[in-house]
């Protein structure tokens, strides 16, 4: 996390970096080339997540962090049924004596849980989160922060932060879920199809009618399936992100694969330069660009629209 200050004055202006990681041996190189948070998780609890993070793998990755001045969040962010509330307990338990930084859920019943742990949480309910009166709501509950809906506006999230006392995520790079079904719908369409044949674990794509050059990843797991965006970037609006006190950028790294490290020591120096009045969007787009993996598009998603497009 990199501060600025003024004349000794006590406030301090912060932008923190927050990255996904796969392995110990990413989250290790992500830290090293300029991320301040890792977000990792496992699909019991968690959704969305990349990498095997056992606990075993969650406990070396906190210790790992701590010595690097980093901190870790856990993702405990599911669509929780019974049975996982019953469990998580004992995984918040287990969570706690590790010594994770933070948590995210946004399951009321989670929350309640986590609270009982007394383990700091960020609120992430997904595209349910969309106005700052919902989450003072969960400020007055503990929260630390928010995530907020990926559909709301660059407008609209200017607006939520200039009313609140805490951070909000902004993603800055990466692809976003646009849709999320329980049910196994890649395996339900190769069972349509007469072929015995499981969608679980595989990425898939689909493109719009009238653009085959377009792929939006279709991902099986046990939580279900799930859809994503083409991936986004924020690197032109980061000067509006730092005007607006918009400074908690999260990158996803979903499969973006061995690049990601590179990408993420791209917006380090980026949020470096923009300290020191030295951005160069024009110069940081184009090295974005040679670093983005084939064959995903970035763009700006819908954070550029005007809100009433969105409605």
């Amino acid at each position: 996390m990199i501060r600025l200050t003024k004349s000794g004055e006590e406030n301090e202006m912060m932008i923190q970096l927050i990255a996904t990681a796969q392995s110990v041996a990413q989250a290790e190189a992500l830290m090293l080339a300029g991320a301040d948070r890792l977000i990792v998780g496992e699909s019991t609890y968690g959704l969305r997540h990349k990498g095997d993070w056992s606990l075993s793998a969650v406990r070396e990755v906190t210790a790992l962090a701590h010595r690097y001045g980093k901190e870790v969040t856990v993702a405990v962010n599911n669509l929780m049924h019974n049975d996982q509330i019953v469990s998580l307990p004992d995984y918040l338990s287990a969570l706690k004596t590790i010594g994770v930084d933070s948590v995210t859920a946004g399951d009321p019943g989670a929350i309640s849980l986590i609270r009982k742990a007394n383990i700091p949480y960020w609120y992430d309910a997904q595209t349910l989160v969309t106005s700052a009166r919902q989450i003072q709501f969960w400020a007055k509950r503990e929260a630390i922060g928010a995530v907020v809906a990926r559909e709301v506006t660059l407008t609209e999230l200017n607006q939520i932060q200039r009313q609140l006392g805490l951070p909000i995520e902004v993603q800055v790079y990466g692809p976003t879920c646009i849709h999320h079904s329980k049910r196994p719908l890649v395996t339900n369409y190769f069972n349509e199809l007469g072929r015995n044949e499981s969608g679980e674990m595989r990425e898939y794509y689909i493109s719009e009618p009238n653009d085959e050059t377009s792929r939006y990843p279709i991902y099986e797991d046990a939580n279900g399936t799930h859809v994503f965006s083409e991936d986004l970037t924020l690197m032109a609006q980061l000067p509006e992100l730092f005007r607006n006190e918009l400074h908690t950028w999260k990158l996803d790294g979903w499969h973006a694969g061995e690049r990601f490290v590179e990408i993420v020591a791209l917006f380090s120096q980026a949020r470096s330069h923009l300290l020191n009045a030295k951005f160069d969007r024009i110069e940081m787009e184009r090295r974005l660009a040679e670093l983005q993996p084939e064959p995903f598009r970035l763009g700006t998603g819908l954070l550029l629209r005007n809100p009433e497009e969105i409605k």
